[in-house]
């Protein structure tokens, strides 16, 4: 794999490639989303000569993911904010999120998109993409410590802005 095999690295693209658009939706890649993955990709498979053995591919391949987002925002400069962090509602997350109805679903993603970045981007990474703490710090480049304050203070912030809904404490 790290010769840089084709046949391999298409198995994890494939393996890959939904969790690394949902990614790049979720931190603010909006209709670019599929250009960012494909730029990630491309990315990542010119890297993998420093790719660290034994180290888990996926929270590696979302840090470029996550570089490449932020990239793709700060180059579209003039669109409007809401249109940056434009997320898709058909995105499938899960079968348990399938089961929340749209209006919820709704609610939710614009209390999370209404978060301040660092907040936004924790939240995402640990609850909207399913990551772990150590995951998390991976892609956002963060020490654990702070993944973990962010969340708790993101979370903070979510149980103000949707007082009648839960949210995980």
């Amino acid at each position: 794999m790290r010769g840089g095999e084709s046949a391999a690295y298409g198995e994890l693209v494939l393996r890959h490639a939904s969790v690394a658009k949902r990614t790049a939706a979720f931190l603010g890649a909006g209709a670019d989303a599929d250009d960012v993955v494909q730029e990630a990709f491309v990315k990542a498979y010119r890297a993998l000569g420093g790719f660290r053995s034994g180290s888990a591919f996926r929270p590696w391949l979302l840090r470029i993911v996550a570089n490449e987002t932020r990239n793709a925002v700060r180059s579209r400069g003039r669109r409007s904010r809401r249109e940056e962090l434009a997320v898709p509602l058909d995105v499938v997350l899960d079968p348990a999120e399938e089961a929340v109805s749209l209006e919820r679903r709704t609610e939710l993603l614009a209390a999370v998109r209404a978060l301040p970045d660092p907040m936004r981007l924790v939240v995402t990474c640990r609850y909207l993409l399913d990551l772990d703490e150590q995951e998390t710090a991976v892609v956002l480049g963060w020490p654990r410590g702070t993944v973990k304050s962010r969340l708790h203070r993101a979370l903070g912030r979510l149980r103000d802005s949707l007082p009648d809904k839960e949210v995980q404490r």
